[in-house]
């Protein structure tokens, strides 16, 4: 990833450090698949809160490669699950905490 200015960041964290909308893009069988879901920035990443049975999980668990999109952006990268936001190893990016 590159390294993103100052202003850069400060912009990331006004825009997405909060609950926003965004496209979220996965593949499946060499099928693409997009929808919008509830997101946010933090420290280089968008975090998705879904249903842990979802087919969002489900493509992403068989092909890591997403893509994101929102009014003035895109992006790819590598999506992973982090199970349960409540979990232990979770609670640092859980704005509010179960553990």
């Amino acid at each position: 990833m590159k390294k993103m200015s100052r202003e850069a960041k400060k912009i990331m964290m006004e825009r997405f450090g909060k609950d926003t909308v965004i496209a979220l893009a996965t593949i499946e069988k060499e099928v693409p698949y997009v929808r919008y879901v509830n997101a946010y920035y933090e420290n280089g990443a968008f975090y998705i809160i879904t249903y842990a049975l979802s087919n969002k999980i489900k493509h992403i668990e068989n092909n890591p490669a997403v893509a994101i999109a929102g009014e003035w952006f895109t992006a790819h990268g590598k999506g992973s699950n982090l199970g349960y936001f409540g979990k232990k190893e979770n609670c640092m990016i859980a704005e509010k905490c179960l553990c």
